[in-house]
């Protein structure tokens, strides 16, 4: 791989650090809205950087005919990446916690409110209704 090739890969994986750490922090201010409307072309670099980085692993040789400087700007840019990415994972399961949370109690308030008791005393008992309601939690969206 060309010092140009390498540096085209450093840009990259920079640009993609850069769009991680903004989405992040869009997450961790409860505003994934602004995310949301950098998705698309996210998506599009991390599918692009995923094809470059599994080249290079298949053959780390491609990287050989690279400067020394240049390789480690790359490593330190790929590091910089990870931990991107996992502040991206801790701020996207953060949210993800809060939004079922949110879910879960609204669901149960329903319940309660649809739920009317029937009678007053030791005999007291929940009356039932012919409506089915149904609500769903997927635990793993």
């Amino acid at each position: 791989m060309s010092d140009e090739k390498v540096q085209q890969l450093i840009a990259l994986t920079e640009q993609l650090t850069e769009r991680m750490r903004q989405d992040a922090e869009a997450f961790e201010a409860r505003r994934p809205f602004e995310a949301a409307g950098r998705m698309e072309e996210t998506q599009q670099l991390a599918n692009l950087y995923r094809r470059e980085s599994d080249r290079v692993r298949q053959n780390p040789g491609l990287l050989a005919g690279a400067s020394q400087g240049l390789r480690q700007r790359l490593a330190r840019a790929s590091v910089a990446f990870e931990a991107t990415l996992a502040r991206h994972g801790r701020a996207v399961f953060a949210l993800k916690t809060v939004t079922e949370g949110v879910v879960q109690a609204i669901a149960e308030e329903v319940a309660r409110s649809r739920a009317a008791t029937a009678g007053y005393g030791p005999g007291a008992r929940m009356a039932t209704r012919d409506t089915a309601v149904a609500i769903a939690l997927n635990r793993r969206a």
